[in-house]
Formats: C-alpha cells, structure tokens, sequence
C-alpha cells in the first residue's frame, strides 16, 4: 500500500470516529501514558486489573515516585515482564518530574525519549489522549470490524 492509499484510509477512518479510544481505562495522559506502557505483551484486562489497584493509590509521577519501585511492582506483579515494566516506569515518572512539570508532552520525539515508550505507544497517547491521528495500528487504538 502506498503512501496516498494509506492517508486516504486513515482519512476516512479519522472522519468516521474523529476522537478514538482505547480499552485500556485511564482519566488522563499520565495514567493512559502508564497503562499503554505496562500493556506491551500483555492483555488490556490484564492491564485494567492492575491500574485499577494502582491508580487509586498512585496516578501521577510524584505519587509512584514515592510510592517506590518496589511498591509499584507490588501493584504490577500480574502484568508479564512486570520487573522492567515497573523499572520504566519508574524512570519515565522521574525524567517526567524533573524535566517536563509532571506533565506528559504532546510531542511523538520527545514521549520517545521516556523509557519504555517507543513509536507506538507515543502514538497511542498522542492519538487518544490529546487527539492526533497517526499511522498506528496497535490493538489498542483501532479496531477495525468487518
């Protein structure tokens, strides 16, 4: 497919649900920011069981900052490979403190940056949570039917 058909389609796709979203529950960008990280190789009710616990207790990145790398993969443990997870996240949440006001960028270069976040994911939340529309096709942003 080339690239005019591509942007034809996701015109039409754009036009026909111009404000996308996702399985994965979250109020704003951070808590979507951590959810898409966390659901790499893993289930969006997976995901949902885990934040459910964790985002009444911690959903900002000062709040896992002080919650801890331990306790934030006490709260992740069921997710796969929940150790690096937890580690990313942990990282991104300081850089995300330090260098960006605990505020999650509305730039795709800049989300990149932020351990475990790559191409993907940074085009999730840009997509659902501050409604741009890129060329993704992550289970968790589209679902296309027949």
């Amino acid at each position: 497919m080339n690239k005019v058909k591509r942007y034809e389609i996701l015109t039409l796709l754009r036009d026909d649900n111009p404000h996308p979203e996702t399985e994965l529950e979250y109020s704003f960008p951070f808590e979507l920011l951590v959810a898409v990280t966390l659901s790499a190789q893993a289930t969006d009710v997976g995901v949902n069981k885990a934040t459910r616990k964790l985002f009444p207790v911690a959903n900002t990145p000062q709040q896992i900052i002080v919650l801890g790398l331990e306790g934030l993969r006490g709260y992740i443990k069921t997710i796969g490979l929940f150790n690096s997870k937890a580690n990313n996240v942990y990282k991104m949440c300081h850089i995300l403190v330090e260098q960006h006001n605990s505020i999650v960028p509305e730039n795709r270069e800049v989300l990149e940056v932020l351990p475990g976040v790559g191409r993907k994911t940074a085009n999730v939340v840009l997509n659902t949570a501050f409604g741009w529309l890129k060329d993704n096709k992550s289970r968790h942003h589209l679902r296309l039917a027949a």
